[in-house]
């Protein structure tokens, strides 16, 4: 399965500790095609569906219904935790989430 930054991917993101986000769930491809090709780790960003407007938070349209990047959650997960792709961000959507990650980590 090859791997590209942005896209929306199915991940079972159990188990968890305290308030990680948790369960089976769709999350962002955060990390760069380079290492998504080479490494057995990706860095990912969960989704959400109940969220409330936090500025560490993207709102997207998945599927027709409000959701949010959750960006203070972001996290590096092993390959084998993905269950499939199910479709990638649009250019306004990546361009929301690359300022929210520059604003956030990138003093």
């Amino acid at each position: 399965m090859e791997l590209k930054q942005y896209q929306i991917i199915l991940v079972n993101l159990d188990p968890t500790i305290g308030s990680e986000i948790r369960k089976t769930r769709p999350c962002v491809i955060i990390s760069p095609d380079e290492m998504n090709r080479h490494l057995r780790a990706i860095v990912i960003a969960p989704i959400t569906s109940t969220s409330k407007a936090y500025v560490t938070r993207v709102e997207v349209k998945q599927h027709k219904a409000e959701s949010w990047i959750i960006i203070d959650q972001i996290r590096t997960i092993d390959k084998s935790r993905i269950i499939q792709i199910v479709g990638s961000l649009h250019e306004d959507e990546i361009r929301r989430v690359k300022r929210v990650i520059q604003e956030t980590y990138v003093a």
